[in-house]
């Protein structure tokens, strides 16, 4: 059928996509008794390249929007393995005051169903295979989307007060509204796919530190082992933008030898993989300017709302679709959108800090020299080790912030004695 415009949805706020941040969003949104349309142009259940990794962040989100039930029937894991220079230490996740000890593993295709479906229980309108082409505005502001139904063709105004912009990592929408990439700040870069394992309801989560080819060779990165509880587990590898030569890295041949050197008692078969691997790169700490309008903003990946430390961006996706939806809550009953416009000062008060620190640390472990000093060293401690788990996952008391910052300076001072590797 061809591109008809049909007639106009109104509705208070409009959620452009339905990943971790925009379902959030509407289902807090919903909660609170907003008029809330999500619309997402896959179609659920998809298919979402991710670790699938919930780590204690993530899992108080999806318990505070009543979902524990359904994570009950999920792959529970209990902490990190990490493996490096021929030791392997388990690290159990710490005790918080606020977040549980536990973590999941849920593939996307059913986590992102699960807190989508969770929002239309709560209310929320949502239109799956729909694209949001482009912005529509009336004197500056934004003030709704032209949506299009891929099956029809057909395309229809939505009207909305406000609207949030989450559609992903490659956030098309959110260009439009003319926001970009800092190029300073660190990107990653992953790739992953699916392996039968007898080892796939493992209680660890494993990750390896220092990532070798079947010649022994050094690669850049690191690699990830998440057992799923279905069978199978979650493989992959990443690096970031601040190792010197990411451009020419070739990941799918990083994905190859990471299998083909996975430990034996995973018992993969690293020739069969379930399914072809696939990647993509992540904006990461905030990277993305402007967040926010006088009438739209911009939430988890399509904010750069991603931990340079390991990667993680569904607990903040999460977090930041909350924030949002009590902003947009309280400026819809203000009639204004000033309550919105606090939302940048809100970030970087809760991830300010802890992003720069991020970002700094980054640059030390984009170098592969220093990376492998750090593994070295941090693998022969396992007390070390342990804050490094609190530190990368964002998981420490305020009591802690004193010695965190004491173990960034010491993985500081190693860069200026270890050398830059030969060109």
């Amino acid at each position: 059928m061809s591109d008809v415009l049909a007639p106009p949805e109104r509705c208070d706020v409009l959620v452009v996509g339905g990943g971790p941040a925009g379902s959030a969003t509407a289902h807090w949104l919903a909660a609170a008794g907003r008029d809330v349309v999500v619309v997402e142009k896959k179609t659920f259940p998809r298919e979402k390249t991710c670790g699938d990794g919930l780590t204690p962040r993530a899992v108080k989100q999806l318990t505070d929007m009543g979902l524990a039930d359904r994570l009950a029937h999920t792959h529970r894991y209990d902490g990190l393995r990490a493996v490096a220079h021929g030791i392997t230490l388990e690290l159990q996740w710490p005790s918080h005051p606020t977040y549980p000890s536990h973590g999941f593993v849920v593939r996307r295709r059913e986590l992102d169903a699960l807190v989508a479906d969770s929002a239309v229980a709560k209310g929320a309108v949502l239109h799956t295979g729909t694209e949001a082409v482009r912005p529509l505005q009336r004197d500056g502001l934004v003030v709704g989307a032209v949506v299009k139904d891929k099956e029809t063709g057909r395309s229809r105004e939505v009207h909305a007060r406000y609207v949030v912009v989450a559609d992903g990592a490659n956030s098309r929408f959110g260009r439009a509204l003319g926001t970009a990439r800092n190029r300073s700040y660190p990107m990653g870069i992953a790739i992953r796919t699916y392996f039968e394992s007898p080892l796939h309801d493992d209680p660890w989560i494993e990750s390896a530190l220092d990532v070798r080819d079947r010649q022994g060779r050094s690669l850049p990165g690191y690699g990830w082992i998440f057992p799923v509880g279905d069978g199978t587990i979650n493989v992959g590898i990443g690096l970031l933008s601040t190792f010197k030569g990411y451009r020419e890295v070739n990941t799918s041949h990083l994905m190859a030898e990471f299998a083909a050197t996975a430990p034996s008692y995973w018992g993969i078969d690293p020739d069969n993989p379930t399914c072809a691997p696939t990647g993509g790169r992540i904006p990461m700490a905030q990277s993305i300017t402007p967040k926010i309008g006088p009438t739209w903003v911009a939430v988890g990946d399509a904010a750069g709302s991603v931990n340079p430390f390991n990667g993680e961006g569904i607990d903040y996706a999460y977090e930041t679709g909350r924030l949002v939806a009590e902003l947009l809550d309280q400026s819809l009953a203000d009639g204004d959108g000033m309550a919105l416009q606090r939302y940048p000062a809100l970030v970087a008060e809760e991830y300010g800090l802890y992003f720069r620190v991020a970002r700094l640390f980054s640059v030390l472990i984009g170098n592969p020299a220093v990376m492998r000093e750090l593994t070295r060293v941090g693998m022969q401690s396992r007390s070390l080790m342990e804050w490094v788990l609190r530190i990368m996952a964002n998981l420490l008391r305020d009591d802690e912030l004193g010695p965190a910052e004491a173990a960034y300076r010491a993985a500081a001072a190693l860069v200026r004695v270890v050398p830059e590797p030969a060109a």
